[in-house]
């Protein structure tokens, strides 16, 4: 048979594909705003099933399996927690697992995390027999490897991405043909004060050529306002997503001093608008690789001048950072922060950066803190710190002793909590024996 009747003989419909999935089942959706909704819908209306798994990444969608309605039946277990699935790991209802992203394909190759099912989103068939993945790079095409089911869900409206994107329908066992919207976030249009110092901040350590990795939000939208007066910057990241696009378009982005993937934006996954969408449709320039690739320290290390902006939750005087817990509730995920900040760090001229607000609920909590809390994991460990970054300056840590590194956090710190973080820092630093009192 050619590919045409290999095809045409494996669609079916949503039904009849979560008819393969078995009781104790591992399920592995597509990444982030990649997740085949009507499959998934299906899947839920399956209450004869028990004891399911849904492994996941970052979550940006509906999550409906999260509800508390299918509890008895699905669990959760996330490396990235989301909104929308949140809660339920917070209460119990699910799990959460702490993984950097770039072992997570490490993870399901060796078993460490089992992958029954694979459920994916892609393109028709091209001229000859390949979908596109579209949006999600990351993990996809390994999970169809490894699953023992794989189910693609065949929808229109997936752009053709290119890099590392296709499957020969060859590899994938089911195709049900639907099309419907892919979750979307809404593009950032404006930024509150804080986050524009704090983008300008950042900004002044960027220089022609460098190459940046950031993520979503306030701050990185800032950033990229401030970088209009900059020459040939190049994109190593992790997410590509609507922020980017006014400076490609005006040139500033064109990765014309890459030292490696010359002039293309490196990436792993997208999420944002659908004019994003339709921008990344058979766009040469953007090139989406797998997750071990992009987030490899010695890949990212290989881009000179690599700038890596991450943000955290809370930093102590110490300069260890929090990014996925408050205190000792899970809150989101690890991610790439510290494949980037080392990648960055090894890097010839790189600079890891931390960025945050100083404060929290409304300028009543300070995010410098002198210690954390007891019971909260530390994200990145204060070797791995170079940069911090608030609205009050930027500090760099890099080389600095216990008693330099307070004194630079504190001066970035809010006014308002300068006195007395220099006091709760010299009462631990006594209680601890470290010293007797370093005259902060």
């Amino acid at each position: 048979m050619n590919w045409k009747e290999i095809y045409a003989n494996k669609i079916v419909t949503a039904e009849e594909a979560v008819s393969h999935i078995a009781a104790g089942d591992h399920i592995f959706p597509m990444h982030a705003a990649g997740e085949p909704k009507h499959i998934i819908y299906k899947l839920l209306e399956r209450s004869d099933l028990k004891n399911l798994t849904i492994h996941q990444g970052l979550n940006v969608g509906d999550a409906p399996y999260a509800l508390p309605e299918y509890k008895d039946w699905i669990t959760v277990d996330s490396i990235f927690i989301g909104k929308n699935n949140r809660k339920a790991i917070q209460d119990g209802r699910g799990e959460f697992t702490p993984l950097h992203f770039y072992a997570l394909p490490r993870a399901i190759r060796q078993g460490s995390i089992p992958c029954d099912v694979a459920m994916i989103q892609c393109t028709p068939p091209d001229v000859d027999g390949y979908v596109n993945t579209g949006i999600s790079c990351d993990q996809t095409r390994l999970v169809c490897e490894k699953s023992r089911v794989s189910i693609a869900q065949v929808n229109h409206n997936v752009p053709h991405v290119c890099g590392d994107t296709l499957i020969h329908i060859s590899e994938i066992d089911y195709f049900v043909e639907f099309d419907e919207d892919l979750y979307t976030i809404p593009s950032i249009k404006s930024t509150d004060p804080i986050a524009e110092k704090i983008g300008y901040n950042i900004s002044t350590l960027i220089n022609d050529g460098d190459t940046l990795q950031m993520g979503q939000g306030n701050v990185p939208n800032a950033i990229l306002k401030c970088l209009s007066d900059k020459k040939n910057l190049g994109i190593h990241t992790e997410v590509f997503s609507d922020n980017l696009i006014p400076l490609i378009e005006a040139g500033i982005v064109n990765g014309a001093k890459k030292t490696i993937n010359n002039r293309k934006i490196i990436s792993t996954f997208i999420q944002g608008s659908k004019e994003l969408y339709n921008y990344v449709d058979y766009n040469n320039m953007i090139c989406l690789k797998p997750v071990d690739y992009t987030n490899d320290i010695s890949i990212i290390a290989q881009n000179d001048n690599m700038i890596a902006i991450n943000s955290a939750i809370e930093v102590d005087l110490m300069g260890q950072v929090v990014a996925d817990s408050i205190g000792s509730k899970t809150f989101s995920g690890v991610g790439g922060q510290l494949d980037f900040l080392r990648g960055a760090l090894l890097s010839n001229n790189g600079k890891p950066v931390i960025a945050l607000p100083s404060t929290a609920k409304g300028g009543t909590v300070s995010r410098i803190v002198a210690m954390l809390k007891p019971g909260t994991p530390v994200t990145t460990t204060r070797q791995d710190v170079y940069y911090v970054v608030t609205e009050y300056g930027v500090a760099n840590l890099f080389g600095r002793n216990i008693r330099e590194r307070a004194n630079l956090l504190i001066g970035i710190s809010h006014p308002d909590f300068r006195e007395q973080l220099k006091i709760d820092f010299d009462k631990y630093l006594k209680e601890s024996g470290v010293e007797n009192g370093m005259g902060l």
